[in-house]
């Protein structure tokens, strides 16, 4: 296998004219969110942290933490909910919310996705309130596992998600190198 360079070519694909929103809701595990940031920094997509965080991003977090593509993520934090609907809302009208949650009983393989949708998933060790999957019954979902596990690692969840979104959006159509 060949070794390859920051100039080496990559699979690439267009961005979206609109793109896909992660959210996460008082998401607790630095190192899942830098995963997840590096996969919105890969797919264009904004990432919304939404409520209390389980630890901080300055300038000197993240370096010490060894994320060195902050700079390419569209990072934009609310106070709580109703703060990132309010603005989601309004920057993609007429888009969907798609609250992924381990205890759902409709797959996110039967979900529609489309651009300006947003793609919520809550805490590591709780996930979304039940107050919030309450309010949107219908939009819940959830990845089938086919062992016995409690739930997969939140950023995987938001990894297989995303890639089937972009699927779903025809992204992916079109590759080339570069």
């Amino acid at each position: 296998m060949p070794r390859t360079s920051s100039t080496t070519p990559r699979l690439r694909a267009s961005p979206l004219g609109t793109p896909l929103h992660i959210v996460l809701v008082e998401p607790e595990i630095p190192p899942n969110t830098g995963n997840i940031a590096r996969l919105c920094a890969a797919t264009a997509s904004p990432l919304h942290l939404v409520g209390t965080l389980g630890f901080r991003i300055d300038d000197h977090s993240v370096r010490r933490a060894g994320v060195d593509y902050w700079h390419l993520v569209d990072v934009r934090q609310h106070v709580d909910f109703e703060h990132f609907l309010h603005a989601w809302s309004r920057e993609s009208p007429g888009a969907s919310l798609h609250l992924f949650s381990a205890i759902a009983t409709r797959s996110y393989l039967d979900a529609a996705f489309a651009p300006g949708d947003a793609l919520v998933f809550g805490k590591e060790s709780v996930g979304l309130s039940e107050e919030l999957l309450a309010r949107f019954p219908d939009r819940t979902v959830g990845i089938p596992t086919l062992g016995a596990v409690r739930s997969l690692n939140l950023a995987n969840a938001v990894g297989i998600a995303l890639y089937e979104a972009l699927r779903q959006v025809g992204a992916l159509k079109t590759t080339f190198t570069g």
